[in-house]
């Protein structure tokens, strides 16, 4: 009877923990299926991506700076006559052109600037990428290990249940006392706490899992071998160094802000421009003219100095924010080569712990029965046992998510490195249709940039 009660008891650890080792495999919503919804579903990518289109448009707007413009003017007055017959009303139409020759570079500089800033954002949302798919890792992670940890509680009620009923049976023949029988109450009752708590967990899970992919999470797959990753802590620091976005979002703002007092300066050079007009009134009286106008600062109150000082204080501090992330992505990598570590180092240690666990509370049923152990002693054991079990899914599933954390902060937990069949935001093929600053629906690369809205449903 105990040697079938302790059988079941590992039948159910191990279907259990067999959802997190990947030992099952089951027609339902894959690892792949849920990175790709995070992936598609994604507010915090769509918001991301507008603010890169966004900061494309100051690319093409800083161009446009350069280019001639031509405006219209209209004016129409009206006043009391003064005279009988005078005149009250009054108009003229016309044109007007301007045209900055040169302020000496100071224009190149900021579209130099404004570039910078869009191969800055687009590490940003690289960043983002990886958040959004991590979350969706964890989230997968969840709701596998609160399933199997859900069935290790419903197994533990059970087990307990059984021991509850055996004390009650052996109480009414005299075998032990009532001690005995609210020990094993007590024992279930816990049980019976511990799985509604689990089951809360799990729920919260699903609802993490629906927040993180935009989908509902269903009957979940069996979580695929390890990912490719860099093998050694140096190996993933080299990576990192080159590919993390974090750190390669500081380094543009580095740039950024080196051009940006390089621009602060250029607000001492002047500008030349070209200006020209030409208008008609209401009786044909016409004029016009042309002329060049050449500009520049004397005396701007202590400004034009202070906005230099202010730039090369950001650029300062944007050196200092790349050394301070150098250290932090740094630690990242190695927090994560450690958590693997320690994950694998915990599985092999709570499988030896199963394994013992499970012999000793065969022989304590067996010394029960002889009268060499005690209800309480059985209970500590059974209770030895769960925490066993529970702790080897704690560990696989922190050894799944660690996989994935080594990608992130290496700069690799990206749907193109993934492999993932899902279409990609392309970062270049918005830019590419307004860095000339196109005129929409007037000239070639306007109908292009048309068409790329129209694939972003955003016209």
């Amino acid at each position: 009877m105990a040697k079938a009660r302790l059988k079941t008891a590992i039948t159910g650890a191990v279907s259990a923990i067999a959802l997190i080792a990947g030992a099952v495999s089951v027609q339902a919503q894959s690892f792949a299926d849920t990175l790709v919804a995070a992936y598609s579903n994604s507010g915090l990518l769509e918001q991301n991506q507008a603010l890169l289109r966004a900061a494309d448009e100051d690319v093409a707007q800083s161009i446009a700076t350069l280019r001639p413009v031509l405006n219209y003017v209209a004016t129409a007055d009206y006043a009391d006559p003064i005279a009988p017959g005078g005149d009250s009303f009054s108009g003229s139409v016309g044109l007007q052109f301007s045209w900055l020759l040169t302020d000496f570079g100071a224009s190149r500089l900021n579209i130099d600037l404004q570039k910078e800033i869009v191969l800055a954002a687009r590490e940003g949302l690289r960043n983002v990428e990886q958040q959004v798919l991590f979350r969706a890792v964890q989230a997968y992670a969840g709701v596998l290990s609160n399933i199997a940890l859900v069935e290790l509680a419903e197994n533990n009620v059970r087990v307990l249940d059984e021991q509850l009923r055996a004390s009650r049976d052996r109480f009414e023949v005299g075998e032990v006392t009532r001690t005995d029988v609210s020990l094993s109450e007590s024992r279930a009752a816990a049980a019976r706490a511990q799985l509604a708590f689990d089951r809360g967990q799990l729920d919260q899970a699903r609802e993490e899992y629906r927040a993180a992919t935009g989908i509902e999470a269903g009957e979940l797959s069996a979580p695929p071998g390890p990912p490719t990753f860099p093998s050694t802590e140096d190996a993933g620091l080299t990576i990192a160094r080159q590919s993390q976005p974090l750190l390669r979002q500081a380094q543009r703002d580095v740039t950024v802000n080196e051009i940006g007092v390089r621009l602060a300066q250029a607000r001492l050079r002047p500008s030349l421009s070209l200006s020209a007009r030409a208008t008609t009134s209401e009786d044909l009286n016409n004029s016009s003219g042309v002329g060049l106008q050449l500009s520049g600062p004397i005396y701007q109150g202590g400004q034009i100095a202070s906005l230099i000082r202010q730039a090369q204080a950001r650029r300062d501090a944007a050196r200092g924010n790349l050394i301070n992330t150098q250290f932090n992505v740094d630690q990242l990598v190695a927090n994560a080569y450690v958590n693997l570590n320690v994950a694998n180092s915990r599985i092999t240690a709570t499988e030896a712990q199963v394994a013992a666990a499970a012999l000793a509370l065969e022989g304590g049923r067996e010394e029960q029965q002889l009268g060499a152990r005690t209800t309480l002693d059985v209970l500590i054991l059974e209770q030895e046992f769960f925490d066993a079990e529970t702790d080897r899914v704690t560990a696989l599933t922190d050894r799944f998510v660690a996989y994935y954390q080594i990608l992130s902060s290496v700069g690799l937990l990206t749907v193109d490195n993934l492999g993932l069949n899902v279409p990609t935001y392309d970062v270049a093929a918005y830019y590419n249709s307004v860095q000339g600053a196109p005129t929409t629906y007037v000239s070639p690369q306007g109908e292009k940039l048309d068409q790329v809205l129209r694939a972003l449903n955003r016209n």
